[in-house]
């Protein structure tokens, strides 16, 4: 099979999520790395690319798009792991350049600017995958079949959270390169945990119940003194079929790790998983007794698309974040250019933006309830 050359912008030494990348495009032999614009400093560019081996350094992104579109062996997509308001210069760059588009999530840092992304891509025909990382889970993706088999009955109710402590402490001003761009609305945009983890929360939501909601009240907070962006936000959702939802994400929650649980309830079941334990998924039928699914156990063409090893082996966050990869490839094999059933594309990224814009009015009402259509 035919690797995807494959370019990165971002995730030069220091960066953890570029490492990630690089170990997910990996993982099923799908992509081959040859170029990378890994930093803005020259230096620490040509040594981030020397660390990794990488053959073709750049010291720009613009002069890497229109460099490599010009070659005959140049990328034929880019993965863009930057700070998220580098994120539509960026793509918009590579895209011109008529190049797929594998990029971190959120998609940008305004929805004028993801809307515009998607405009682009449908225009140049190309792949355009966003990484939502925890829709790559196999019981994930069972769960979304379940729900589309009419296993839950009418979803009444959706209840999905995501909770860490990392933030609990001002660290972003303890040298922690991480905390630093995340906390600075110049580089993260006007939304803090609100754009890093809580676009994961709703857009997990989504696709387990292909539901998205048509209204909400939320309200955003900063608890850290000093804090220029949020660290907390908490919201209600409305969907159109008259199902209820609530939200929210924290980042300041003291003891949590990676707390990202989502459970759904419907007429005649409800489901639970937890991505801190994404080998099992709990299914119980209303006045039933709860059943625990395991990955490798349960049969469906969602789950074993996404399962590489036999049961009892399991399977995590890379595999996870590759499967994400792997579904992108066969759509850049497949000239599939709005993505398959499976793939998170720019549409899930402008949905992502636009429940960030909606959070951010109603918090600015002081909770009211706006329109997300």
């Amino acid at each position: 099979m035919k690797r995807v050359r494959l370019g990165m912008v971002g995730g030069g030494e220091g960066a953890f999520i570029g490492a990630v990348h690089r170990m997910a495009a990996r993982l099923d032999d799908r992509y081959e790395l040859v170029a990378g614009a890994l930093s803005s400093d020259p230096r620490r560019a040509a040594s981030s690319a020397a660390a990794i081996g990488l053959p073709r350094s750049y010291d720009d992104y613009r002069e890497m798009a229109r460099i490599e579109a010009g070659r005959s062996d140049g990328i034929e997509a880019v993965a863009i792991v930057t700070p998220n308001h580098l994120h539509a210069p960026i793509a918009t760059a590579f895209l011109e350049a008529g190049i797929h588009v594998i990029c971190d999530k959120p998609l940008a840092v305004s929805l004028d600017e993801g809307e515009a992304l998607a405009k682009l891509a449908r225009a140049k025909r190309l792949v355009f995958a966003v990484t939502y990382t925890y829709t790559g889970y196999p019981l994930v993706r069972h769960a979304r079949a379940m729900v589309r088999q009419g296993m839950l009955g009418d979803i009444r109710v959706v209840q999905v959270e995501y909770a860490q402590d990392w933030l609990s402490l001002p660290v972003e001003t303890q040298a922690n390169r991480q905390a630093a761009w995340r906390t600075d609305p110049s580089m993260a945009g006007p939304a803090g945990c609100l754009g890093d983890i809580g676009t994961h929360a709703y857009q997990l939501a989504e696709y387990v119940t292909g539901m998205r909601p048509s209204e909400l009240s939320a309200e955003v907070t900063t608890f850290v003194p000093g804090r220029r962006v949020d660290d907390h936000v908490q919201a209600m959702l409305r969907y159109p079929n008259g199902a209820r939802g609530m939200l929210w994400a924290s980042q300041v929650a003291a003891g949590e790790e990676n707390g990202l649980r989502l459970r759904v309830y419907g007429t005649k079941a409800g489901l639970a998983f937890d991505q801190q334990s994404p080998n099992e998924l709990w299914f119980t039928p209303v006045g039933g007794t709860s059943r625990r699914l395991t990955r490798g156990r349960v049969q469906g063409a969602e789950a074993l698309h996404a399962t590489r090893v036999p049961a009892g082996h399991p399977e995590g966050y890379i595999e996870a974040f590759a499967q994400v990869y792997t579904d992108a490839a066969a759509c850049i094999a497949s000239g599939t250019t709005q993505g398959d059933e499976w793939l998170t594309t720019v549409d899930d990224g402008v949905a992502g933006l636009r429940f960030v814009e909606g959070v951010l009015r109603s918090s600015g009402m002081d909770g009211g309830w706006v329109s997300i259509d």
